[in-house]
């Protein structure tokens, strides 16, 4: 038997500009290559370096023997009736990860929500992912790819005053910084001009709290920063997001300053707060969190639960909805609804579950525990 020692073609897919230009630099050329390839890559969605006419036919014949464009698969794209768009993508293992474009303003607005795992690491008790269990993270590819797997569906050559995205949030499958070392490159992409050109206030990683990586994040990079807040106190925090116990809310909402303070123009953050049914919607509930919150630059986006089979929490009426908003508006606060978009595909927030090869167990312990509470 032979064995294959072949050297893996390196995908360039999700490199920066960085690491483009160390790759052309060990290869002899000049720097200026990185450019040339990430425009053709990112901007032209081109994964034929034989159609990059722009460079020597001799390199194009080397870089099709050493190197390689390859994206996430397709395996499903459906669109819903609001227009939101989710694709169903697969990743090296045969894995199965989801991301969702959401369309705002008539179809000005178009913003990506990219997943950062397969599955999740963290556990929290109200999102259907979360329960799918955990695999691995994702490559800075496989994150970016999600965004040239969506750009491309516009078709090539884009005109950037008409961006088929215009905003991106780390808010798919998985925790973003526990993921740190493949999305902050996969965003420095984002943000590069050679990549897709995102202002960083249109740029948006949304964490639980993770509060060493928020502080490494603020030393690297200053995009927009949203926290999944859900609870204005460590005991029902505790019960939502099991991170809590490891990092409380004061800790958390120090690092959230320190972050802000970090960026170089005036920053607002952005609190995620999912509305469950009699857990944390009551007045009680809105005063402690606007207490908390006090002069804290933030908005925060008030999310209804999304229900899913045997999760234990409802959904709040629309008029619970709409007194919870009207008590922190009264209390001096932006808190505007996000209405709830594909949920006729399970694109809604919380419900992207895609397929997970779960090594925590912790889908199989799940689907244990209902069938208990079914006998």
């Amino acid at each position: 038997m032979t064995l294959d020692t072949a050297t893996p073609r390196t995908n360039l897919l999700g490199l920066t500009r960085e690491e483009m230009e160390t790759f052309f630099v060990s290869l002899g050329e000049k720097k200026f290559r990185a450019a040339q390839v990430m425009k053709w890559i990112h901007h032209e969605g081109c994964d034929d370096f034989e159609s990059m006419t722009n460079l020597s036919k001799a390199l194009r014949t080397r870089l099709e023997e050493i190197a390689e464009i390859r994206g996430p698969r397709v395996v499903y794209e459906g669109a819903s009736q609001d227009g939101t768009r989710k694709w169903v993508l697969e990743v090296e293992d045969g894995s199965y990860v989801e991301t969702v474009l959401i369309p705002a303003e008539g179809g000005k607005r178009r913003t990506l929500c990219v997943s950062s795992q397969v599955g999740c690491s963290l556990d929290c008790s109200f999102c259907s992912t979360g329960k799918q269990g955990f695999q691995r993270n994702l490559t800075s590819a496989e994150v970016i790819g999600q965004v040239w797997v969506a750009s491309n569906s516009f078709g090539a050559r884009r005109d950037t005053t008409n961006r088929p995205v215009t905003n991106v949030v780390m808010m798919g499958m998985g925790e973003p910084l526990m993921n740190y070392n493949a999305v902050v490159p996969a965003m420095k992409l984002m943000l590069d001009d050679n990549g897709y050109g995102l202002s960083k206030r249109r740029v948006t990683l949304s964490t639980s709290g993770v509060v060493p990586m928020i502080d490494k994040l603020g030393d690297e990079l200053d995009v927009s920063l949203a926290i999944s807040l859900h609870a204005a106190n460590d005991e029902l925090r505790n019960e939502l997001v099991p991170l809590n116990r490891k990092y409380n809310i004061a800790t958390l909402l120090d690092s959230c300053r320190r972050y802000l303070d970090k960026c170089d123009d005036t920053r607002m953050l952005t609190i995620e707060y999912t509305l469950m049914k009699d857990v944390n919607d009551q007045q009680c509930h809105a005063q402690e969190l606007a207490t908390l919150l006090g002069d804290l630059p933030c908005k925060i986006n008030l999310i209804p639960f999304n229900p899913f089979p045997h999760s234990g929490y409802e959904k709040p009426s629309r008029n619970q909805v709409m007194r919870f908003q009207q008590w922190l508006e009264e209390l001096g606060h932006t808190a505007p609804v996000r209405m709830t978009r594909g949920d006729d595909i399970d694109a809604a927030c919380g419900q992207l579950v895609g397929r997970v090869k779960d090594r925590t167990k912790r889908h199989e312990r799940y689907i244990q525990s209902i069938q208990i509470d079914a006998d």
